[in-house]
């Protein structure tokens, strides 16, 4: 585990900087918030939290540009959030309730929206990662110059068909950027016991895609990377992986008591290497801002994601009728 940082000033502007902020304490606050819901009975199935890893999504859709898609796993409430989707929808969803982005019928793991390019949430494992490259197909087939997204963690990283996803989006040269959100333990198990390599930025090389691994930790990192990657596939080059070195906080899921890792040793993550803590420390030590300044934000965050667990719990659940449409027959 890497040593505690000292701040130091970032290429990147005041207002920058507390957009992240914001943004990351948006999800942070939101998560909190569904994990409270779940253990209320508000919230049924399964519930995934991005506690600690906020850094990854912000930095990356702090590169994204409009009509850019993104594709991700269960673990996805933070990117509905980081790409614009309405947080009253997202808790509706997540309760099961009309108001919802799926109308109450996908929850935590299966929804969507159209309209922010935002393509799931998805239960099996690395399914996501060719349905990624299909949209990178698209965005080729189209002439146009977006990028897509294609988000999955360390234990979705040992799957077959990441490596058929790779050898497709190389051969065609997609431009897709393959995320590895590495939170060091994928459902349970640390990566050292499931990885031959430690080094999971290097598994496209055997296709010919560059990768680099990067601090999952650090937001100004996060966007400093993923400029290079779409750089890279906006101008035709080909896909580009890239591993955010991150951590989560809770469980693998909200029914995960997490014991194969100790207590001391999330306490030294929390107090040494937060995200949002980060940035709080780079934006004081500019003196360009203080500590009302930060707690304005937080009051603000904390009303936005009260308003969203009022919604969800005042809007109703579907009607019957819904369990007839969007199906197949």
């Amino acid at each position: 585990m890497a040593a505690a940082r000292k701040p130091k000033k970032p290429n990147i502007n005041k207002d920058e900087l507390i957009g992240y902020y914001r943004d990351m304490l948006l999800i942070r606050r939101f998560e909190e918030k569904a994990g409270q819901l779940y253990g209320m009975g508000a919230i049924g199935g399964f519930c995934h939290l991005y506690i600690g890893q906020e850094a990854v999504v912000v930095g990356i859709e702090a590169c994204a540009k409009e009509g850019d898609q993104r594709i991700t796993s269960y673990r996805d409430h933070g990117h509905m959030l980081a790409c614009g989707m309405d947080p009253n929808g997202v808790m509706a969803e997540l309760t099961g309730r009309e108001g919802g982005y799926s109308r109450g019928k996908g929850g935590s793991m299966h929804m969507f929206s159209s309209e922010k390019n935002f393509y799931g949430g998805h239960g099996i494992v690395a399914a996501q990662v060719p349905l990624g490259a299909g949209l990178a197909f698209a965005n080729r087939y189209r002439g146009n110059d977006n990028v897509s997204f294609a988000y999955f963690g360390d234990g979705a990283a040992n799957q077959g068909q990441v490596y058929e996803t790779m050898n497709m989006a190389s051969l065609w040269k997609l431009p897709c950027i393959f995320v590895i959100e590495n939170n060091q333990y994928a459902m349970g198990t640390s990566l050292q016991r499931a990885s031959s390599t430690p080094a999971l930025f290097t598994r496209g090389a055997a296709f010919g895609i560059p990768g680099e691994a990067v601090d999952g930790m650090d937001v100004v990192a996060v966007k400093a990377a993923t400029e290079k990657a779409v750089d890279y596939a906006r101008s035709g080059e080909g896909p580009y992986v890239l591993e955010m070195n991150t951590y989560r906080y809770r469980g693998h899921s909200m029914s995960d008591p997490a014991k194969y890792r100790t207590r001391e040793e999330v306490q030294k993550m929390r107090a040494e290497r937060d995200a949002i803590d980060h940035v709080r420390d780079l934006l004081t030590a500019s003196g360009e801002v203080d500590e009302a300044d930060l707690k304005a934000i937080d009051k603000e965050i904390k009303v936005i994601v009260n308003e969203a667990a009022k919604f969800a719990q005042d809007s109703p659940e579907p009607a019957e009728a819904e369990l007839w449409t969007d199906i197949y027959a």
